[in-house]
């Protein structure tokens, strides 16, 4: 019963968006006639779901800015209720197939407003752009044919950061020569090719490790990667036209407050000030030493953590709750912000 049970629970944000593997749509019903737990916790990821395609409740989490920084309260009902199904994938895919179909839900909204500003110096076209490129990576090495040629030329020596910043630019530059609806019309030909991937559907085959973007992951978490990027600009567009855009499905979300914590835990190293990191309804977590008594706590809201890592909250602005050396507490959150480059 605790392999089926754990089996399940790593399914149901996939049952949840109707994507499960043939073989597992007999388990996931017959678990959860059995298990009040797992029923309870499909409960509410299938209600996630019914919300994110039905008429959008009050708004959640408040933008990196407190709620000033979003405009006025309109909502996606009609784009969210004619949003497609999302692709049938493997569970470590759903996360970016449900950003996916967000964001191809959000864009019919944004029509005619290709030139708002959105974030850094990009307007909703460019940031289109930016996602066109920052795709790129994982579907080049996936075997799947660049969109915006011609490809980039750049020394192998070249740092990641360097070249990707010349790769964004060239690609923004060169869909501007274009209209936002050719642009659109290759993201989502990219993004739907690298959601009919063998890797994308096998997690076997998205267990070995490649190098993008200067982390080298499993694939299965470079979806996560795109996922969490496809997200945050999504939110960012609606904050920019004016509507609200909802968290991810609590899976998904916990999919990637996982993948953060893990890169975070890397990048703080062994030798850090050891923190008592906590993510609130989740797990707990030490990072930095392990040789040494724990100096300080500290807690984030689970959204507010992905958007501190993506780059929307800047270290002495995210809410939290802390307890003991200021100075432990500030070195994981001015990590974490920098692990930014969205």
């Amino acid at each position: 019963m605790t392999k089926d049970h754990d089996e399940v629970r790593d399914l149901l944000a996939a049952w949840a968006f109707g994507a499960l593997e043939p073989a597992d749509e007999k388990k996931v019903p017959l678990h959860l006639a059995e298990c009040e737990d797992c029923a309870a916790e499909a409960e509410r990821l299938r209600e996630t779901v019914r919300l994110l395609d039905g008429p959008q409740g009050p708004q959640g989490p408040q933008g990196p800015q407190g709620p000033q920084a979003r405009p006025a309260a309109e909502t996606l009902p009609l784009a969210l209720r004619s949003r497609r199904a999302t692709a049938r994938v493997a569970a470590h895919a759903a996360p970016y197939a449900a950003a996916v179909a967000g964001l191809k839900a959000l864009l019919p909204e944004a029509a005619g407003r290709w030139s708002t500003p959105v974030v850094h110096d990009w307007d909703v076209h460019a940031t289109l752009a930016h996602l066109l490129a920052a795709d790129e990576p994982l579907a080049d090495r996936l075997g799947i044919d660049t969109r915006v040629r011609p490809p980039l030329d750049i020394d192998a020596d070249t740092p990641w950061e360097d070249a990707w910043n010349r790769r964004t630019a060239d690609v923004i530059a060169h869909e501007y020569g274009r209209t936002p609806e050719e642009t659109v019309a290759d993201w989502a030909a990219q993004a739907d090719a690298l959601l009919a991937t063998p890797e994308a559907h096998d997690p076997e085959l998205a267990a070995h490790a490649v190098t993008l973007m200067g982390m080298r992951l499993p694939v299965a978490e470079h979806f996560l990667v795109r996922a969490f990027e496809t997200w945050v600009h999504t939110d960012d567009i609606g904050r920019a036209v004016g509507l609200s855009v909802p968290p991810p499905p609590e899976a998904h979300l916990w999919q990637l407050v996982r993948l953060a914590v893990r890169i975070l835990g890397l990048s703080l190293g062994p030798t850090a000030p050891p923190v008592l990191f906590a993510v609130t309804g989740g797990d707990e977590w030490v990072l930095g030493s392990e040789d040494e008594p724990v100096r300080a706590e500290l807690t984030l809201n689970p959204v507010d953590f992905c958007l501190l890592v993506g780059g929307r909250y800047a270290p002495d602005e995210v809410p939290r709750g802390t307890n003991g050396d200021e100075g432990a507490v500030r070195n994981v959150l001015e990590r974490a912000a920098s692990l930014a480059w969205l």
